[in-house]
């Protein structure tokens, strides 16, 4: 019987790619491979940290002092730790938790195997076992990030921006093809910087571009945009190809002068309009999600209501808001006092939510009536649920099918829209 691993995934799809090719090596010297199980039989587990924000940092802690308490009961005989909070806190983390029998930094998948006296197959570098439903996969173009904003400690533990090969990229996306997946969810900390650091040039057109050749995949969608330096070329292969979805996932934080000035975030208000204008004048019916800031340092009421404005004059189609989290040895740990009460950031991230629940519902409803193209991930009670082509896995708004016949998981189907609620839709 094969000695089991239950490997826990916390933070972003850039770590769940982690995961999976840490999962696949585990896999390939004979370790049978879970994640997330609760109550798992798995005598050893793997923590895969997250060390974001302060709330990340802080579910990731209390998910390895669970593990420490079921090690101390005997269901768990070896516990590891990797990933973005062990990179970064390894040393005071061994102090605190010393029933964690080993810490390993963000990538560090041959010292967890040769932890379990195991080898690492180079051979099997950028294979994966996936943890989506098959018919997606998150593909990931490059690794860390070169920009400055103030608040940000992903640098610190992810390091420079480094891309992928190209060839490389490409090939993992004909062998995911090859599994049956049909939807590429393409990630980085970074992917508008992608071929910068590699030929002095960005190449995320050119990459989204070939992606879109690849046999059987149906939909691409490009995530984790930046603003300043946005290379425009890439709205020209949204427009063009058929198969990349008419959708960004493009962050913008703030959109007063001053505060994108205090975030050192290399852009102004007036070339972030005219940024998200652009988009939506070259890629007709475009969705376009992005994530704001409140509460970050010197943020006034007057910063605020201009943000609340611009939520309103530009009426996102997704929108997210993160109360900013003071991380240490960042820009603003060094420079910035924390001086926006944590009870005003929280409550100025609700307001903000609260408006674009009612610019959501607005636009929900305008599309009652509407045939949508729509993706079954899962069969749920008498129906199914779904996405269309605005929505990403996980984040987004879901759709839910009364189709009166089976439908199989991963295939595509034309419905009529018949109803909405304040995000959801709902489909025959």
């Amino acid at each position: 019987m094969k000695q089991k691993v239950n490997v826990i995934n916390l933070g972003c799809s850039k770590n769940l790619v982690d995961a999976e090719l840490l999962m696949r090596q585990l896999e390939k010297v004979g370790y049978g491979v879970e994640v997330d199980v609760e109550g798992s039989t798995a005598g050893i587990v793997v923590v895969n940290t997250c060390g974001f924000i302060g709330d990340a940092k802080e579910e990731s802690v209390n998910t390895i002092l669970e593990q420490v308490e079921r090690k101390r009961a005997g269901s768990v005989k070896r516990l590891f730790v990797m990933g973005c909070l062990s990179q970064r806190y390894a040393g005071e983390l061994k102090q605190e938790i010393p029933e964690v029998d080993a810490w390993f930094g963000k990538f560090d998948w041959k010292g967890i195997l040769a932890e379990l006296g195991k080898a690492y197959n180079e051979s099997l570098r950028d294979e994966r076992l996936l943890t989506t439903p098959s018919h997606y996969a998150y593909l990931k173009i490059s690794e860390g990030c070169d920009r400055t904003c103030s608040y940000c400690a992903i640098p610190l533990m992810t390091g420079r921006h480094a891309s992928r090969d190209f060839e490389e990229i490409i090939s993992e996306a004909e062998r995911l093809a090859g599994q049956g997946v049909k939807e590429l969810l393409v990630v980085a900390q970074d992917t508008t910087y992608y071929g910068v650091d590699r030929h002095g040039k960005n190449r995320l057109a050119e990459l989204v571009d070939r992606l879109a050749d690849v046999p059987g995949i149906e939909w691409i969608r490009v995530h984790y945009a930046y603003p300043a330096g946005f290379p425009l070329e890439l709205l020209a292969v949204m427009r063009e190809r058929p198969n990349v979805c008419k959708y960004l996932d493009i962050a913008l934080q703030h959109c007063s002068d001053r505060m994108l000035q205090l975030m050192r975030r290399g852009v102004t208000g007036a070339q972030t309009r005219e940024l998200v204008r652009r988009i939506r004048q070259e890629v007709p019916g475009i969705a376009l999600r992005t994530t704001l800031m409140t509460g970050h340092p010197g943020e006034t009421p007057a910063d605020f209501r201009e943000m609340l404005a611009f939520v309103e004059e530009m009426k996102f189609e997704r929108l997210g808001v993160f109360p900013y989290s003071h991380e240490e040895d960042t820009y603003c740990d060094k420079h910035y006092r924390d001086d926006v009460p944590e009870r005003v950031k929280r409550k100025r991230a609700e307001e903000i939510m609260e408006r674009q629940r009612q610019i959501s519902a607005a636009l929900n409803e305008r599309r009652i009536g509407q045939r949508v193209r729509v993706l079954i991930d899962r069969a749920e009670g008498e129906g199914y649920v779904g996405r269309t082509e605005i929505d990403s896995p996980e984040v987004d708004p879901e759709v839910f099918v009364h189709a009166g016949r089976p439908l199989e998981i991963g295939s595509f189907h034309e419905f009529q829209i018949t109803g909405a609620d304040d995000y959801d839709i709902y489909v025959v």
